[in-house]
């Protein structure tokens, strides 16, 4: 029996080969083992060879992976990931896999002159919806704070453009949820409306995109591409009080896209009414669908946040360590979500239990209990101390590379943690215009998608932030 099974699982191999490249087979399937088949819960236990493996199948081929495991093995097979985390102590962990959407299929490498296999089929042809589809309803935890948004949000995802809630304007700090519930309701209406043209893009993405359209003298293309859009989620849309421009056309784009039915998704860390340098003709239109406060989780929401992670991860973790976490990540998901990470890290590298002190520990390190809000110098001075390069280099002209990254990312953070415009960022980082700061940031956007040894730069500098007395 398990010989059929592991027969199975070669011919899952063999659909995997003839969809992706020779170098992306050898590197991220070749290595998996086939470990048991169980009939009576129709899961599938496979073995991986390191953390890293298992992130970068549940990133880039989840739908891959769904396709010929209901080809071969039947519908509604529940994958499950041994991955070793201590080869020398013989530790693995199982986590089970994440459940594919619509957005996760992959994209042809250089299938143009391969014939079609079973697994090709028809589809319309549609853009990068840039969502996270990791962002799910079914992992947005509801509570009391944020019970309206996400109910809203999914009756707008089943009926995009056909209620009064258009536009859906939600607001609420910084760590409340904001691009989760966005990117939820994104991919919920991919889902159930595979053939409309859903797009999420922060606003900073979108100043960028235009600054761009117009110094190559295409601004029509650009307009003209964003009123095919059936429902548009911006994200930090607080980031364009100075941009006069940009707001001039986004404008016109609401206005044509309003008026079609198509569904507007925004979101901010302030309601319309404190959106300083906005036009009022804007502000209006803002207001004239639902506006929604998200609130920071409680502590019964927190923990209901992270028992849900941990059982996502495989962690296992007292009620007692957990209530603590929650009192202390000051309502914060994101802080919630780094401290869960770095326990686990912890646990696997010292081969130690999660308890109080060592959650204590890691907490003291990820979790900013203070009010002292951060400066440019507070900024330089720590991106310096790390390149160790100096303030004068950093401020200077030169395009060497740590002055350029130094540079670079005191305008990213700067952007992050002051409430200074871009136009103010640039004149105290050298003297330089905000077209520089907006680029600046884009391109750290960018690194920190590919570049996995820069996100361990940047996670370390941002950490030492959040030290800050």
């Amino acid at each position: 029996m398990v010989n059929k099974y592991k027969a199975y699982w070669e011919q899952c191999l063999q659909l995997i080969r003839s969809n992706v490249t020779s170098q992306q087979y050898e590197t991220w399937f070749a290595p998996i083992v086939f470990e048991s088949f169980s009939p009576e819960s129709n899961t599938l236990l496979v073995q991986v060879p390191s953390p890293f493996v298992y992130e970068y199948l549940e990133q880039h081929f989840v739908g891959l992976l769904s396709k010929v495991l209901s080809h071969c093995f039947g519908t509604n097979v529940r994958l499950t990931y041994r991955i070793v985390t201590d080869k020398a102590h013989n530790l693995s962990q199982d986590i089970e896999a994440d459940q594919p959407t619509e957005i996760d299929e992959p994209r042809p490498t250089n299938g143009a002159n391969r014939s079609p296999s079973m697994l090709d089929a028809a589809k319309p042809q549609d853009i990068n919806t840039q969502l996270n589809p990791k962002q799910t309803f079914s992992n947005y935890i509801e509570g009391t704070s944020n019970k309206l948004p996400r109910t809203v949000g999914i009756s707008i995802a089943e009926h995009p453009g056909k209620s009064t809630f258009n536009p859906f304007y939600i607001y609420g700090p910084s760590g409340c949820g904001k691009t989760h519930l966005i990117n939820a309701i994104g991919v919920r209406c991919k889902e159930l409306y595979p053939q409309k043209r859903v797009l999420y893009v922060s606003a900073r993405l979108f100043q960028v995109q235009f600054t761009d359209a117009t110094r190559r003298n295409m601004v029509n293309d650009f307009i003209n591409f964003y009123l095919t859009i059936d429902v548009l989620i911006v994200d930090d849309i607080q980031e364009w009080a100075t941009a006069g421009k940009t707001i001039d056309t986004f404008f016109h784009i609401f206005n044509h896209l309003f008026r079609n039915g198509k569904q507007i998704i925004l979101a901010s860390d302030r309601p319309p009414v404190d959106l300083q340098g906005m036009k009022d003709r804007l502000l209006t239109r803002f207001s004239c669908g639902l506006i929604a406060e998200l609130e920071k989780p409680n502590v019964e929401l927190c923990i209901d946040i992270l028992t849900s992670k941990c059982r996502r991860d495989g962690l296992k973790i007292s009620q007692d360590v957990l209530r603590y976490i929650a009192e202390t990540a000051n309502g914060s998901v994101r802080d919630l979500q780094g401290v869960i990470n770095s326990l686990l890290a912890y646990s696997v590298v010292y081969n130690c239990n999660i308890d109080m002190h060592l959650a204590e520990r890691v907490i003291k390190r990820a979790v900013k209990t203070n009010n002292h809000p951060l400066t440019i110098d507070d900024i330089l001075e720590r991106v310096c101390n790390h390149y160790k390069v100096t303030t004068q280099q950093v401020l200077g002209r030169s395009r060497k590379r740590d002055y350029v990254a130094a540079r670079q990312l005191s305008m990213y953070f700067a952007q992050k943690y002051t409430k200074m415009p871009a136009s103010r960022i640039g004149q105290l980082i050298g003297g330089r215009d905000h077209s520089t700061v907006i680029h600046s940031c884009s391109a750290i956007e960018q690194r920190l998608k590919v570049d996995k040894a820069f996100v361990e730069e940047f996670n370390s500098i941002e950490c030492s932030f959040k030290l800050k007395k």
